[in-house]
Formats: structure tokens, sequence, C-alpha cells
């Protein structure tokens, strides 16, 4: 009878594993988090040892990822890219080093690295330059994707030795790229993804590699497939000749000496994790020598001389009392779980995005539930799954709004939209968004003209729409709750001075669909002006590198409406420059700056510029800005309070400025090309 139950049961098994890695792998929209996943292969895992006459060749546990999509031509790898083994507590990573123990007489290191999560990438090169690149597929076949690859900035297009080679890695989405992603995806009723790692890999199966590059892949490499190329005979001197080619190898990696040490370096980064700027969901152990790997050998889908550690899922189960609704700028009404508040990730959590109605029926979740929630990218609040055992008897399904939670319009669906929509122009909330956004630091930066404010005077019928702001009076001004003499004047200047702004600073205001404040700056250097972006047909704005057909016809449609181009009237007679006053391309190959083809890091909390606009300024004079320290950074900035990157830095003997040294660099590179 037993034996009969666990047949069925690998039966089960089977059929929803294959289910869940098909909608990870193939179509980048997982079922199920990590842990309810690898749950059900240990035990799938446990079952076929159990009975091995019952192991089939097409179970997952004989497969290596996913199936090969049908998007892109086949490649056949020279050398399988195979997955590794797992382990989930120390317990596991003991009996590891046992195994090896049998094999290898005297001291093993083991080289430690973090386990990145992205999509596994091979690439390579012929006489040090870059011919192709894969993903891995089912570990044969994978997917020839040597375009979207050729748009990830931190794979060198050449190399600094003319070797002809092959090398693995991961590529990923940093945190950063992947809120920016998701935002601007709830702004256009887009469905989100779950995580950076899904957002990685839709991104690379993209077929326009022009996303690609928008969506500001990296790459981590971490092995050699012809490690004989490089002359070593350890993964650690793989990784530092690796380093000196020009790959990005992750800095993090240690040499441990015992599974002791291993342990303490796990527990390290399983503290640090949040603190990263990319996600990782464990660490890769793996022996060091190349000799001792050969000799310990592999199984037919994995290393034995490596393996896993995967760590464990951080979740908390709370109460859902109220789901809200509030409408952006777009339209887009979107739904956040409030909750009764727990503590989560070292932060107390309340709310949760929900993203979208679709999200809601799809996981089911109700009023009164008990719910168990994460953080997607270790950042973001997200409901996992409801506790089923938990529900209450009388609960009913979730039932969506059907008219907006503002001006009471209908809601609706448009095609291809996940999200519900208010089309009321006249919405006051949307009027209000659209004025945030259009004084908002990386807009119009007009500093003192907060939601409060701007709320006053909507509702007090001094401003309508953004032209409006450039009339306003002293003695209007003087009317609003809380706003002084002093405080009057102060706004009143912001304004005035706002109007000097570059033509980029303008168009990002405007929140012209799709164009965020990166394509805003290619729109405008390459366009001069607004009198030439207002004509431009969608075929002139797709001749342009990294801006696509979706922003092209967005920006085509917005300057069709006839009332656009009364607002761009009102805002010129307000004297408002519409022209693009900032350093161009061309202009880097004169201007004198210190961070011309430097790499720097930004750490700490800087006070004279945000973070973004610092980065911004930075790449505008010819710098490449990145989220971590290694031998290739040139410069780390340290604001207030930096933490591990400075002290990184002073370890590899790196340069290190402090904010005013930043700031008298980028001010003194603009002034000396003027």
């Amino acid at each position: 009878m037993e034996k009969e139950q666990d047949k069925l049961r690998i039966n089960e098994l089977q059929s929803r594993l294959s289910q869940l890695a098909k909608a990870y792998y193939e179509k980048d929209q997982p079922l199920a988090e990590d842990h309810e996943y690898d749950a059900l292969y240990h035990e799938l895992v446990q079952l076929e040892e159990k009975y091995p006459e019952w192991v089939t060749p097409d179970s997952i546990t004989q497969r290596v990822g996913g199936e090969v999509s049908t998007g892109f031509t086949k490649i056949t790898h020279d050398y399988p890219m195979l997955s590794l083994g797992n382990a989930f507590n120390l317990e596991d990573l003991k009996a590891f080093e046992e195994r090896n123990k049998k094999i290898i007489t005297g001291p093993i290191e083991y080289m430690c690295e973090l386990k990145i999560d992205g999509l596994a990438i091979s690439v390579k090169y012929d006489n040090g330059k870059f011919v192709q690149g894969a993903t891995r597929g089912d570990g044969k076949i994978g997917e020839d994707i040597t375009g979207n690859l050729k748009m990830v900035q931190s794979l060198p297009k050449e190399l600094a030795s003319d070797l002809t080679m092959e090398v693995r890695g991961e590529c990923y989405m940093p945190k950063s790229s992947f809120i920016k992603l998701n935002e601007q995806r709830e702004l256009d009723g887009k469905e989100v993804f779950a995580n950076p790692r899904n957002a990685a890999a839709g991104s690379l199966r993209q077929l326009d590699s022009k996303v690609v590059k928008e969506r500001e892949l990296s790459a981590f490499l971490y092995a050699s497939a012809t490690p004989k190329e490089l002359g070593v005979t350890s993964q650690s001197a793989a990784l530092d000749a690796l380093d000196e080619l020009g790959f990005s190898t992750n800095q993090e990696r240690k040499i441990c000496h015992s599974i002791d040490e291993v342990w303490d370096y796990v527990q390290e980064f399983q503290e640090k994790r949040p603190s990263l700027g990319y996600e990782i969901d464990g660490i890769v152990i793996k022996v060091n020598n190349f000799e001792d790997q050969e000799k310990i050998g592999y199984t037919v889908k994995a290393p034995k001389w490596a393996i896993a550690y995967k760590f464990p899922a951080e979740e908390a189960e709370t109460v859902v009392k109220d789901i809200e609704w509030t409408l952006g700028r777009t339209g887009v009404v979107t739904p956040t779980a409030v909750m009764n508040p727990v503590r989560l990730a070292g932060t107390t959590v309340a709310r949760a995005s929900l993203h979208n109605i679709d999200l809601i029926k799809q996981r089911d979740i109700r009023l009164g539930d008990h719910v168990m929630i994460h953080k997607a990218g270790d950042i973001i609040p997200e409901v996992s799954r409801v506790v089923l055992s938990k529900r209450l008897e009388n609960s009913e399904p979730y039932e969506a709004p059907t008219h907006c939670p503002v001006c009471a319009s209908e809601l609706v669906h448009l095609d291809e939209e996940v999200a519900l929509r208010c089309i009321n122009p006249m919405c006051p909330a949307q009027i209000k968004e659209g004025l945030s956004h259009f004084v908002s630091r990386q807009a119009m930066n007009i500093d003192g003209l907060g939601p409060r404010v701007l709320e006053q005077l909507y509702d007090k019928g001094l401003v309508k729409d953004v032209a409006d702001l450039y009339k306003l009076t002293e003695e209007q001004l003087l009317t609003l709750d809380k706003v002084k003499e002093k405080s009057a004047q102060k706004l009143l200047k912001a304004i005035e001075a706002s109007k000097e702004n570059s033509l980029e600073k303008l168009l990002f205001g405007l929140g012209i669909r799709h164009v965020g404040a990166k394509a805003a700056q290619i729109l405008a250097e390459h366009f001069k002006g607004m009198m030439y972006l207002k004509e431009a047909k969608v075929e002139d704005i797709q001749k342009i590198d990294s801006l696509g057909t979706i922003i092209a016809n967005s920006v085509v449609t917005y300057f069709d409406n006839e009332e656009v181009h009364l607002l761009l009237d009102e805002l010129a007679e307000q004297g408002l420059n519409l022209s693009y006053t900032g350093i161009t391309s061309e202009d880097l190959t004169t201007v004198e700056s210190p961070f011309k083809d430097k790499v720097i890091v930004l750490t700490g909390t800087l006070t004279h510029f945000k973070r973004t606009e610092a980065k911004q300024k930075i790449e505008a004079l010819g710098g490449k800005v990145t989220g971590s320290v290694s031998k290739k950074t040139d410069i780390v900035v340290a604001g207030e309070e930096a933490g591990s990157k400075l002290e990184k830095a002073l370890d590899l003997g790196v340069t290190v400025w402090d904010e005013n040294q930043m700031v008298d660099a980028i001010e003194g590179s603009i002034s000396s090309d003027e």
C-alpha cells in the first residue's frame, strides 16, 4: 500500500514540478516561491533515491533548467552547463565535506561565492572579441541571445588579451533597476515582474535589443569553461584572471579552509543580504583546487565538488484588514493590502503592494485572510500566499472596484493591460499627481511645492495645469495655509529659477507615457529644441539608439494633441526655456572631467545632490556609476554614514572622495566647458 502511494506521489510531484519549472524558466512567471519549489524537489529526490527503478529520463531531477524557448536560434553548448546540488542547513554542508574527505586526502580549500539570483549565461570570445552569447537552456542546448548580451555594459566586447575562450556567469537586474522598471510598468498598466530574477530573464528574452539596454542589466562572471586557457589551477586564480581580462566578477568571494569558516561566511551574507545592490538567494561553495575537483567528479547533472547553500525564505504571517486603491498620474488605480503590523527583514511592515486586480484574483486574496508576506528583491513587501487553513468560514472573493475612488468615473480595462484605469482627463487626483510629478526633483525641481501646497492651489482654483504655476503671485500664495511672506517669496524664486532648466527636465516633467528621465535626456540631446521634437515622426525617433517603437509612438501621440501645443505655447509665453542646454555626447570629447572613463561608486548619504542626480551628472561627464566596489573601481564617493563599501575601498586602495570633492569636480567640469 505504501509503495503504491509513493508511486502516485512521484507522478504527482513530477507533474507539478514540470509545471512550475516551465513557468519559471520559460515564461519568467513563477507560480510558487523558491522555497516551495525546493521543498517539492527535495521530496522527489528522496523518493527517487528510495525507488531508483522509477526514475525516468524526463524526470525534473534528471534535467538542468528548463526547455529551450522557440523565440531564439538554438545553440548546442560545447561543454554542458550543469546545475548545482542544494544544501539547506549546516548538516547538509558537513555531509558535503564528508563526501569530499573520502576522496581527497589532506586539507581542502573552499571558494565561497555569492549565489546571484539571475539567469545563467555563456559567452564566447574569439581572439579576444565577443562573438556569441547564450542562455543555459536545458544544460545542453541554449538560446542564442548574442545581440541582447552585447547590450549588457559589464560584459566586455573586447578582452585585454586575444584569448579564444568561453566564460560562464549570471546576468542579473540590480535592485535599483528593478524598482524603476516595475514603477514604470505599473504606471503603464502592465503586469509587474515578480522579482529581479524574472525581470532579468524576461528582458534577455526580448526580441528588441534596445529594450535590454534600457533595462540596465549587469552580469557577474564566475567560471571559464576552458580554464586551461587561463593557465590557472584553482577557482580563486581563475576569478582573478577573469578580473585582469576585463570581466566583472563578484568581489565578495572568500577562500575558506573549513566548513566552520564556510558557515561563518554564510551567516555573514545572510545578514548583509538586504544591503546588497543585487539579489542573492544563497552561497555557492566550490572545492577550490581544479585537480581535487576532477578527482571528486560529477553526477549526470551537477558537479559533486560544488554545492549551493539556499537561504531560508524570510516570511511573516499577518492578516489583511483592508485593500486600498490609489490613483496615479496616468489614471492607473493600484491596490495596496493594509495589514496588521509585523516584523519582516528588519523592518515593521503594515502595507504590501498587490499591483493589480489580476494578482488579487490569481492568489485569491480576501479581506480577513491570514497571509504570508515576503520582500520581493529584498525590497518591496508583497503577499506570497494565503494561509487557507485559517480562512474565515464566511469569507467571500474580493470584488474589484468599478469606479474611480476619487472622481467616481467608471474604471476600464484598456487593451492588453492588466491594470484598471480611470480615463477621465479632469479627474482631480490625476491632475494633482501630474503637478507633483512636474515639480519633482528629477523633473523641474521646484523646491517647496510639495503635495500639500499643490493640493491647496488646485482646490482653491489657483492652478489647473502646470502652466498656471508660472502665473502665481505672492498675494495668491499668502492665501494658503501655513504659507508666510518669506516662504511665498522663496517659492516664487524657485518657480522662476526652474524656467532656466534644460529641455530634458521639462520633457520628463510633462509626464509623457513611457518617457522616463533617461529617455527624456536622450530625446532632448538629439532634437536640441522642443520645436523640432514636437514635429518628429515615429521613424525619426526610432532611429535614435536605445529608443524603441513604444517610446516613439507615445511621443508622437502626445504631440499630436492640440491641447499639448496650447500648453507649450503658454509655457513659452511664461518664459520657460525650451532648448537643450546640457552637455552633449560630442562635448565629452573636449570637456575636461576627472570622471571621464572612470568607474565611480557612490555610498552613504549625500546632502548636496540626490544620488540619482549625482549619477546623472557623473555619467553626463563621461563616468560610469556602479553599485559595488571592486579592483576596477577608480573613485568611491563617501557621503555621511558610509559603511562596508567605504571599508572595502580602503582595503583595496581605491581613491576615496568626500561629497565636497565630487561637487567641486562636477561644477568645475561644467564651468570649464562653458
